[in-house]
């Protein structure tokens, strides 16, 4: 059997102008650009109790490399499915912006199983909407701009969390005493203190001057070159870590860099299949619940239209009518890595726009993807070394991340002020509330009353009146407790 043959007809390599060569250094360029992943999403999610005092796999303290290798493991399968089922050159891997969402927004008010059982769910209800066509109806229900706006709203709620997680930005060590929720530095007198805050300094620095230069792998190389920079720090200044009785606030935040005991071990996938599906419901009511499920699924669904059209654009993939070849199948392995991510305890999984780097080095087909996902499978293994990174190493590239996310704020007409307070609101409300889904709430109603007040209710799609409705109640849900008698 001719391989090269079969590889050239089944993924139409020649027909879209690539080669097996390009192809391979494609999917080596997306993994690369996009392995930071592996680092930061433990780091994210394995770092945060959930209501009950529990971290992910059960346990009373963070186990990162569990998280980094489960990670890796659903990024690597679900990539490799893309590209033999999509056929085009996207990766997948955790969505970053969901993971905050799920750790900081719902994890904390019912266990990590509830709270993956929520992503398993939201990736069920897209995969519907998929095989229905409703997916599109949907898109079309939500005003562009409000979906810009919780991209962008996402990203400094990102940026926030990757202050605080480095020490950089501190709450007041007793905030009874002022109105001021949050200053800079440890002393929260606005002074910078610590070697720690130093290596944050020097890692955001020298990441965005990476990113500035559109060095590819620009943020993994800046974690990676921060957390040796913090080895050396502390192999100079035996800082150690901060202490719960705070007697050490310059101290490193979550781990202190040192030479792990190994480096390579086999993956511990021990994470896979903890989740409840409806265990939230018992939980929090059945209204929250949905309504958590509504916005994990608002940001997972609006996000991939737009890589896919962006990525495959890039690709030359679009074809005429503004669509991309095969994109039922693209969107319905899409929608199933999400719920796949949740059944993985590793959050929702999604098309990431990384994978034009891949195109950038020629990639075409879904060929690029399969070494790509190869090349996570592979990751799992090393995962014993992201226990070396301090939060000081990592947030960097959260705040970096932060601000991509930010850059598409410049679609938003902020003279059309019937879309762009409601824009704001959604904008500013997730990281000063510090919950995404009290932003798009906030957006969504705002939107609906000022069209309503200036005599534009019709201009308003019949979704946007069931979303707005389904928002008011999570609003009240307390007053409205209360007159039913049932606080």
């Amino acid at each position: 059997m001719n391989t090269s043959g079969f590889l050239d007809r089944y993924f139409s390599i020649s027909a879209r102008g690539s080669s097996v060569g390009q192809e391979v250094r494609g999917g080596f360029a997306t993994f690369f650009t996009m392995a930071y992943i592996v680092v930061l999403n433990p780091l994210i999610i394995g770092t945060v109790a959930d209501k009950t005092g529990q971290f992910l796999g059960d346990g009373r303290n963070p186990n990162i490399a569990l998280v980094a290798a489960a990670t890796a493991f659903v990024a690597g399968i679900l990539t490799i499915i893309m590209g033999v089922f999509g056929r085009v050159p996207f990766a997948l891997a955790t969505g970053l912006g969901l993971n905050a969402f799920l750790a900081f927004g719902i994890a904390s008010q019912m266990s990590w199983e509830d709270a993956m059982g929520l992503v398993v769910l939201e990736g069920i209800v897209i995969a519907i909407l998929v095989v229905t066509g409703f997916r599109v109806a949907v898109f079309h229900a939500i005003p562009a701009q409000l979906k810009t706006a919780i991209s962008v709203g996402i990203g400094l709620f990102i940026a926030l969390i990757g202050f605080v997680d480095a020490g950089f930005v501190r709450r007041m060590p007793d905030a009874s005493n002022t109105t001021v929720p949050v200053k800079l530095g440890a002393l929260g007198n606005g002074s910078l203190t610590g070697w720690p805050t130093l290596v944050f300094v020097v890692g955001l620095l020298v990441t965005a001057f990476l990113v500035a230069r559109r060095v590819k792998g620009a943020i993994l190389l800046g974690i990676v070159g921060t957390t040796v920079l913090a080895m050396i720090v502390e192999a100079i200044g035996k800082i150690g870590p901060q202490t719960p009785d705070g007697s050490n606030p310059n101290g490193w935040s979550l781990n202190v860099p040192a030479w792990p005991k190994n480096f390579i071990e086999l993956p511990d996938l021990s994470l896979l299949g903890q989740f409840s599906l409806f265990g939230s419901f018992a939980k929090i009511g059945g209204l929250a619940a949905v309504m958590f499920v509504f916005t994990l699924m608002l940001a997972d669904f609006f996000d991939t239209m737009g890589t896919i059209v962006g990525v495959g654009r890039q690709a030359n993939l679009v074809q005429e009518d503004g669509t991309v070849e095969r994109t039922k199948e693209i969107l319905l392995v899409d929608s199933l890595a999400a719920a796949a991510g949740g059944a993985a305890s590793v959050s929702s999984n999604t098309t990431y726009i990384e994978s034009a780097a891949g195109v950038g080095e020629g990639a075409r087909t879904g060929l690029a993807s399969i070494v790509t996902g190869v090349l996570f499978l592979l990751a799992m293994f090393f995962a014993p070394l992201t226990e070396i990174v301090p939060f000081e190493a990592a947030t960097p590239a959260l705040v970096v991340v932060g601000f991509l996310m930010m850059t598409q704020v410049k679609e938003i007409d902020f003279s059309d002020f019937e879309t762009a307070i409601p824009a704001f609101l959604t904008i500013v409300l997730m990281p000063f509330t510090y919950s995404i889904t009290a932003g798009i709430g906030a957006g969504f109603v705002s939107y609906i009353v000022i069209k309503v007040l200036r005599g534009k209710a019709r201009e308003l799609h019949p979704l946007m009146w069931v979303v707005g409705a389904l928002f008011v109640v999570y609003f009240a849900l307390e007053p409205i407790k209360s007159l039913l008698g049932l606080g």
